[in-house]
């Protein structure tokens, strides 16, 4: 069995970096009018509207769902394999994994479900699907959050501890603000682009292959210096109580 010196706590994006699309958006992009999909997400992006509303617009849009159909085109996503390989290591090496997605566990779930991926520990928004129409709930919502429906950086807050070293990895916008408060960051496309902007330190990568790489070096060493720009936000939060 192999062994680690140092254990992490590893918070992981779904959307966009354990799959291979942003599957969140590629439902509403089929099942919804791509003008006004387009719009919406612009106005996201563009900090006109939070999270929250911008889902609530999305499923408003829709067009009556059939469920079959819709199980069929999620059936359709694929994830990066190399997450497969990726998760079967931080289990032999006692990283504590955690999915953190600012979409939907109807489509998450199922997807895990298809790759036998169900026993990870996910936190996401809600969704239903009730007479055709999609229903989103928001459970995890925190009120300063204008990036997150559902607050990634509450969760890595409560699932770790000070003195633990923190792992984020992912791809997007809802990812700019959880990562600010972890030790180590691997980003791609808008993450890595925000965090060059904002000079926060970050490993690239293309897959999980390169995160595993760098994680087996890190396990390996006998001192770790957290990043102590994570360490005043996580005080900042702590303080304000």
């Amino acid at each position: 069995m192999e062994s680690s010196l140092n254990r992490f706590k590893i918070f992981v994006d779904f959307d966009g970096t354990i799959t291979k699309l942003d599957v969140g958006e590629h439902i509403f992009l089929r099942f919804a009018d791509n003008e006004k999909v387009n719009d919406i997400i612009q106005d996201w992006i563009a900090g006109k509207i939070t999270s929250r509303q911008t889902w609530e617009m999305l499923c408003e849009a829709t067009d009556f769902i059939d469920r079959n159909e819709f199980d069929a085109f999620i059936n359709t996503m694929e994830i990066e394999k190399s997450f497969i390989d990726f998760v079967e290591y931080c289990n032999v090496a006692c990283h504590d994994v955690f999915v953190l997605s600012d979409g939907f566990d109807y489509y998450i779930d199922k997807i895990f479900a298809k790759y036998n991926l169900q026993n990870l520990k996910l936190f996401s928004n809600k969704l239903k699907i009730e007479s055709g129409k999609l229903l989103p709930s928001f459970p995890y919502t925190d009120e300063e959050c204008k990036v997150c429906a559902n607050c990634k950086r509450n969760h890595i807050l409560a699932n770790s501890a000070d003195e633990e070293i923190t792992i984020y990895i992912g791809d997007g916008l809802s990812d700019t603000c959880p990562a600010q408060f972890v030790d180590f960051i691997f980003a791609k496309k808008s993450l890595l682009k925000f965090c060059e902007e904002n000079r926060i330190s970050y490993f690239p990568f293309k897959d999980f292959n390169d995160v595993k790489k760098i994680i087996v070096q890190l396990s390996q060493k006998k001192k770790i210096k957290k990043r102590h720009q994570a360490q005043l936000k996580r005080r900042a939060v702590y303080l304000q109580g």
